[in-house]
């Protein structure tokens, strides 16, 4: 979809909701008045028989209510035809409320307003609680399955998408789900992308895809950006734009089936430890945080890593960027190290404990959990 068009639809998306507020509280203040008019028609009727027919408080209310709910009750005290042409006056003007509230209310019920009503309240209550969570922008093919692993890894997430059929399918699946343009800063402040820890860009053009990064980006310079591209020229553009990492499905898929081909157990081995809700073995990073890691200057053997925890540190990439693969029992642990980590659900818990680091990827949420 053009890019202008998308536009045009998120601002129609915008002048929906403010259509949906606006005759939800069209309908609050009907049936608000109704009520105030029944309320006020009662108190009328009880005054008039407590001061002018000189009965008792509660006897005037009885009559007045007994009256308006025409249950055929007897009068309670006998009136002459001032108080009976009161009463006929009475009676017109409690069938006018109750007629005015029955007719607002039913109204109400019919458009539909009460379930709008509960949607702004849980959209609103959901976008508030939203704090240290993913934002995927798109409920394509790739979007869809990004969806699916995000919930087998148990990390909090809100989809974003501007069209209504996308947002609906990824609410049948369970899935929490905006209808809005991710291009636009508006979007992106309604998602809390300034509490937000990664944006995921899966949406269908190279250039909405670039959109999206370069406002995330500004809006919270901080959080991880992964984004999809569909060609070389595209990768290199969402890089320089801000994205931490670029991926291309038509790439990236090749690459797969060629190791699928060539290196059948090595990929097999691969998919059960990214993917799947099943696995037995996971991949996980640590980040040595020098306030709370006490490991920090000893090497891999004083610390003895392997053996209180049963974890394969399979390689740790430095602050600078140097990566060591296959780390020896010389090799020193420094501040800010990642160690990127095979295990065991229970032997990546005991490593978290002794290291007890700050898991930059899933926000002290990891994926073993």
């Amino acid at each position: 979809m053009p890019r202008l068009k998308r536009i045009q639809k998120s601002a129609g998306n915008d002048r929906y909701y403010a259509a949906l507020k606006q005759r939800y509280r069209k309908t609050q203040q009907e049936l608000f008045l109704g009520l105030l008019a029944l309320l006020s028609v009662i108190l009328t009727g009880t005054l008039w028989y407590w001061l002018v027919e000189g009965w008792r408080f509660i006897e005037s209310l009885y009559m007045t209510v007994i009256t308006l709910a025409t249950v055929g009750f007897s009068e309670v005290q006998p009136l002459g035809d001032r108080g009976r042409l009161f009463t006929i006056l009475l009676i017109v003007l409690g069938i006018v409320a109750v007629g005015y509230i029955v007719n607002r209310f039913t109204a109400a019920i019919v458009g539909g307003y009460f379930q709008e009503g509960m949607r702004l309240n849980q959209r609103r209550k959901l976008m508030q609680e939203l704090s240290e969570h993913y934002i995927l922008c798109g409920f394509g093919r790739t979007g869809r399955q990004i969806a699916e692993e995000f919930s087998v890894q148990k990390i909090p997430f809100v989809v974003v998408d501007a069209d209504e059929e996308a947002v609906q399918r990824a609410q049948r699946m369970g899935f929490v789900a905006v209808q809005g343009d991710a291009t636009q800063d508006n979007t992106l402040h309604l998602l809390k992308i300034e509490a937000a820890v990664c944006l995921v860009s899966a949406l269908s053009s190279d250039a909405e895809n670039l959109y999206t990064v370069l406002s995330a980006r500004t809006l919270n310079p901080n959080i991880r950006i992964i984004a999809r591209a569909s060609g070389e020229d595209a990768i290199q553009k969402l890089q320089r734009v801000g994205s931490d990492a670029v991926i291309s499905p038509y790439v990236t898929g090749g690459k797969r089936m060629a190791a699928a081909a060539l290196r059948p157990q090595v990929m097999d081995f691969m998919d059960g430890i990214f993917s799947g809700g099943d696995r037995t073995y996971y991949m996980e990073e640590f980040l040595l945080d020098p306030l709370v890691c006490s490991q920090i200057g000893q090497t891999l053997k004083e610390s003895k890593l392997r053996s209180l925890t049963g974890v394969l540190i399979v390689a740790i990439r430095r602050e600078q960027g140097e990566l060591i693969i296959g780390p020896t029992a010389e090799v020193q642990l420094q501040a800010r190290d990642f160690l990127i980590c095979l295990g065991t659900a229970e032997q990546l818990q005991i490593m978290n404990r002794t290291l007890c680091p700050i898991n930059s990827s899933h926000l002290q949420r990891p994926l073993w959990e």
